[in-house]
Order: C-alpha cells, then structure tokens, then sequence
C-alpha cells in the first residue's frame, strides 16, 4: 500500500475511552456534534446498528438539495477500544469514496484519551489530505466541542 492511500491521525479529547467512544458512535450524541459548531442548523439524519456486520447511514448537509451521505458497516466492534468499518460515502455532486477506517481509543495517564483514525483506500495524495485536514480535523474539533460543553452524566 503506498502513502497517498492511507491517513492517520489523532487527537487526545478530554473524556474517558467509553466517553469519546459513545460520542463517536451513538447516534442521538452524533446529532448533536455533527453540527455543534454550524452558524445554522442544517440536516442531519443518523441511524446506528452498533454491531459486527450492522451498518451506520448519515446524511448531513446545508439542506436536502445538498447532502453527503456515508454508509459505514461495522467489522470489528471492541467497546471501548477499537471500532473497524467499510466506509462508503457520496458528496452532493454524485462522487463516490470507499475506504476502510480503523478507530482506536487509548487511555491516557490524565484520564484523557487518544483517539487515533486509520483510514487507507484513498485514490490519490489531494483525496487523502483533504480528509486529514479537513473531514476528519473537523469532526475531531466538533466531537471535542461535544465534550467539553456535555455535562458528565450526559456523555
């Protein structure tokens, strides 16, 4: 596999393992960071069977007319610490991506944990570095906004 097929990437988000596992993955919490950090609401529809061989569908976007979609089904599901999926999503102008993506939560001396993503099937350099720097920098700063501002009991 050679480089421009594959990011990696990490953050260390102030919660617990099953915390920032939680976020990432239940969908009532999704709904929340995935436009936590939006001037104005937009759409965002999510439905999340949380197993191996179950499936994640999203859609998301400025209003019905401008969706990205995104189908995930899980491969391997070790709460709190690993999640692996096939990923297929769309953006609004009918192009297609299929990666599969490696999540890790570590837990940190501070308490903290270290989320760090793998993700490979990448079809070129400019495909891949806008998902580092853009897709998944941004849901990393709305998951981390998510936590800072839930309360305790509702993580």
């Amino acid at each position: 596999m050679n480089d421009a097929s594959q990011l990696r990437i990490t953050r260390v988000l102030p919660a617990t393992p099953e915390e920032v596992f939680d976020a990432y993955t239940d969908a009532d919490k999704q709904k929340i960071w995935f436009s936590i950090l939006d001037e104005r609401p937009g759409v965002v529809e999510i439905e999340v069977d949380l197993r191996v061989g179950g499936v994640q569908t999203a859609a998301w976007g400025p209003d019905e007319d401008n969706l990205f979609r995104e189908r995930q089904t899980f491969l391997v599901v070790e709460r709190p610490n690993r999640l692996v999926s096939e990923v297929t999503g769309s953006s609004p102008d009918g192009a297609t991506l299929t990666t599969h993506v490696e999540v890790t939560f570590a837990e940190q001396p501070d308490g903290q944990t270290l989320m760090t993503v793998v993700q490979s099937g990448f079809p070129t350099e400019e495909t891949r570095d806008f998902f580092a720097k853009e897709a998944w920098a941004g849901a990393l700063d709305r998951i981390e906004t998510f936590l800072r501002r839930a309360p305790q009991d509702a993580r």
